[in-house]
């Protein structure tokens, strides 16, 4: 039997936040049920319409950073209540991604992406950074892989 879709998973989690009246959660899950179909409507104008797990993944990401982004706009602001309920939703949305990966794997799936691509410079680091953010999509942030690469061909 095939893996559940994201999306049938949040199909399932809303219909039991609903019942538990879990706020937090029933409103992430609307959010990102809402980004799905949104997501698969835009596939729909371009092809077939169904989402790749990968696909999936991704909108669950873009959910991420968004509210990542919402998070250091409030705190600047100094609206630490509204901080804090996205991070609440943050950590409703992370349960739908892979594991994320430690920074020493992190660093390693670097440097053997360096040594394939043969880069020797800052002159290369498209190149590592196209192919390092294929191989790490959804388990890193890409924040934190640009930072590495940098690190690693300024040396």
């Amino acid at each position: 039997m095939p893996e559940p879709t994201i999306r049938d998973q949040v199909k399932s989690d809303l219909t039991d936040a609903m019942k538990a009246q879990d706020e937090v959660r029933r409103r992430t899950l609307r959010s990102l049920r809402a980004a799905l179909a949104n997501k698969e409507i835009a596939e729909r104008e371009d092809g077939d319409g169904s989402l790749s797990v990968e696909d999936e993944r991704a909108v669950v990401q873009k959910q991420v950073k968004q509210r990542r982004d919402a998070i250091e706009q409030y705190e600047n602001a100094g609206r630490d209540d509204l901080a804090q309920n996205e991070r609440e939703e943050i950590a409703v949305l992370e349960a739908y991604l892979p594991e994320p990966l430690s920074e020493a794997e992190v660093a390693e799936r670097i440097e053997a992406i360096i040594e394939e691509v043969g880069a020797t410079s800052m002159a290369d680091m498209g190149a590592v950074m196209g192919r390092a953010m294929n191989q790490l999509r959804g388990r890193v942030d890409g924040n934190q892989v640009r930072e590495m690469v940098q690190a690693r061909l300024s040396q």
